[in-house]
């Protein structure tokens, strides 16, 4: 989340906000925001998603990274909801997040142990309550396989400093850890689990590039 608004603020002069339940991440994204002479321009709150909305603000652009799996099935109406209301008219909303083809409960070991809370999203239910919020879905694209590679660098790369990571942490956390990196790289691999983009407008825009051409040229 720092990363994201302190770039996107370098890179296109644009003013950003983060918010983040994480104490952590909320301090040291305070700190690099200074550390940046970025104060004024980028903003980060501690802060329940469904919070912001009592600020009364609006934005032209929102982006959800890795997010929705920690929002619950129950409450993808209410975040939805909250986008559009966010949403300035034609306001764009990029939605990053793992998803299934069904509703389901979640893995007891991730639940446990990994993600406590997390639920993922089927596509369905995403859609669903995109179209009942007047969110007007404009690309979708599968990363399914960008992931797999991904999980298996994240656990190539454990194994690379596995002993710097026993400096810090016991056997039993390598081995669930080993579990957790290995396991989703197979899920991911055969297709039970996908990671998907969903590009969002609310409303009409009819000014977005029709291509995905502009995202892989220079300028």
């Amino acid at each position: 989340m720092g990363h994201l608004i302190i770039e996107a603020a370098k890179q296109y002069n644009v003013q950003t906000l983060g918010i983040t339940l994480s104490e952590e991440q909320y301090i040291k994204t305070k700190e690099r925001i200074k550390a940046e002479g970025l104060i004024g321009q980028v903003d980060v709150k501690l802060m329940d998603y469904r919070e912001l909305i009592n600020e009364k603000r609006t934005f032209d652009r929102i982006v959800s990274v890795g997010m929705l799996e920690h929002v619950g099935h129950d409450h993808i109406p209410i975040f939805m909801e909250n986008t559009h209301k966010l949403l300035n008219d034609g306001g764009v909303a990029l939605l990053h997040c793992i998803t299934g083809l069904v509703e389901v409960e979640g893995n007891d070991f991730l639940t446990k142990y990994i993600f406590p809370g997390g639920a993922i999203p089927s596509i369905r239910a995403l859609v669903d309550n995109m179209s009942q919020n007047n969110l007007k879905i404009v690309d979708v694209e599968s990363l399914r396989r960008h992931y797999t590679l991904t999980l298996r660098n994240w656990a190539e790369n454990f194994e690379a400093n596995i002993d710097k990571v026993r400096e810090q942490f016991d056997e039993r956390f390598i081995r669930m850890w080993r579990l957790y990196l290995n396991a989703c790289a197979a899920n991911f691999t055969c297709g039970v689990s996908d990671l998907h983009q969903f590009l969002i407008t609310k409303g009409v825009n009819n000014e977005l590039p029709m291509t995905r051409d502009y995202l892989y040229c220079d300028n």
